[in-house]
């Protein structure tokens, strides 16, 4: 009898230790939501509010600048390495990307 009680007890320890342990961690994220919610989140939210040459691209996120530029960084902050603050339109070093064709 005392070996069966075993068995279980042995059996059922994972399960009681991964319950315990996700209950914890469901704990300490909403201990730390308020935090997550800081500085970074309201200046990432006033950047996408406040410039309208920013862009949504599936798969790549919030970009600025002439997407179609080889040389735009592909970033939401930094438009590329030549003309990272002024804008694309008259840039002497703008280079649109050449699409090939396939037949």
């Amino acid at each position: 009898m005392l070996i069966i009680v075993l068995i279980f007890v042995v059996g059922l320890a994972p399960a009681c230790i991964s319950a315990y342990l996700s209950i914890r961690e469901d704990r300490a994220e909403k201990d730390c939501a308020p935090v997550s919610q800081g500085p970074s989140h309201r200046s990432l939210t006033r950047l996408l509010e406040g410039d309208g040459d920013l862009h949504y691209v599936d798969g790549m996120g919030y970009m600025i600048g002439d997407i179609t530029c080889d040389l735009n960084a592909r970033s939401p902050y930094l438009r590329c390495a030549i003309n990272p603050m002024g804008p694309c339109d008259g840039c002497s070093a703008y280079a649109p990307k050449v699409f090939d064709r396939q037949v």
